[in-house]
């Protein structure tokens, strides 16, 4: 059942989270936080987004802070440090903040960034992992088929686990796939299963699948997405809170499989969390739990009037949409 709108708002916190470094173009993260029967539950699409896709993060929201999450196969969840588009010589900063992380997922073709500036992050990277690490790249769908090739071609000698949604349609990615079938460098999509009306297409033509929780409308219908895939599954989460971060941790604990280390470790990307005890990696797992915000946190980051007013307007509207 969908709660009352008014009964959502009753309880939302706002909070405007301050960045170690930018990612995604953002230095701060603006999230709603809501408390539900089951606990402390998180609305955060991001900003552009519209209303369609983001009444699937107020879903999400819901569910986890209004069920139960479904039963846990696992109490803690291996993850892979992150690392946005900074300077080489920043990386082994980067990567200090996630002890005992054994991947690194390095972000590559954003604005302001050339491949060179690409190569040399993830030669970075591997040096500080060694040869033992494991390194994935992520281009959130910048390159065309011809410079993903290319950028494959010059990334590749530091053995990469796998390369995430280079290219931005599933037809490039199958042409990809065919043009570097020679580097066996294996094709992650994750914009194309999330923000797709055929996910199952997309799936079908890649060799690793990501699901994040919110932005698929929630733990259950990620975990049915992944199962319909067939295809090696990692969760990854959207620059969340300690407390969305809990629902992505949920997510992985109930995967049958989980093959690859998961994107959850991101709050080591927040100068600020809403929770004395937040879901940073530690010897390189996180746990599963629930996480209870800080009601001193909470005000301490709380966003200003006109930002707490846009995110009720938000929700208010995107619950409208679930509920037509």
């Amino acid at each position: 059942m969908l709660p009352d709108v008014d009964d959502l708002l009753g309880t939302i916190r706002v909070v405007a989270l301050p960045l170690v470094t930018r990612f995604r173009g953002i230095a701060v993260r603006e999230a709603a936080l809501l408390e539900g029967p089951e606990g402390w539950t998180e609305f955060a699409p991001f900003p552009e987004y519209d209303d369609a896709e983001s009444a699937r993060w107020l879903a999400a929201a819901i569910e986890y802070g209004w069920q139960r999450p479904p039963a846990a196969r696992r109490t803690e969840i291996t993850v892979n440090a992150t690392v946005p588009a900074v300077p080489a010589a920043e990386v082994p900063g980067v990567l200090a903040r996630f002890p005992g992380c054994r991947t690194a997922k390095v972000k590559v073709a954003e604005p302001g960034s050339s491949l060179d500036d690409d190569v040399a992050r993830v030669r970075a990277a591997r040096d500080v992992l060694g040869p033992e690490g494991r390194i994935r790249v992520d281009a959130n769908a910048a390159w065309n088929v011809d410079e993903a090739e290319r950028a494959l071609r010059l990334l590749s000698p530091a053995d990469l686990e796998y390369a995430e949604q280079p290219c931005s349609t599933v037809e490039e990615l199958v042409d990809l796939r065919r043009r570097t079938k020679d580097l066996r460098v294996p094709i992650a999509a994750d914009e194309s299963i999330r923000r797709s009306a055929d996910p199952h297409r997309a799936g079908a033509a890649v060799d690793v699948v990501i699901v994040k929780a919110a932005p698929l409308g929630g733990i259950e219908s990620a975990l049915g997405l992944a199962r319909m895939l067939s295809r090696p599954a990692v969760v990854s989460s959207a620059l969340d809170t300690s407390v969305g971060l809990g629902m992505g941790a949920h997510l992985a604990a109930a995967l049958p499989r989980l093959p690859y280390d998961c994107g959850l470790g991101t709050a080591a990307l927040l100068a600020a969390d809403v929770t004395d005890d937040p879901l940073r990696p530690e010897g390189g797992v996180i746990p599963v739990r629930r996480v209870v915000p800080s009601l001193a946190l909470l005000d301490r980051w709380s966003a200003d009037a006109e930002r707490t007013a846009w995110w009720a307007d938000r929700l208010r509207r995107t619950h409208a949409a679930l509920a037509g």
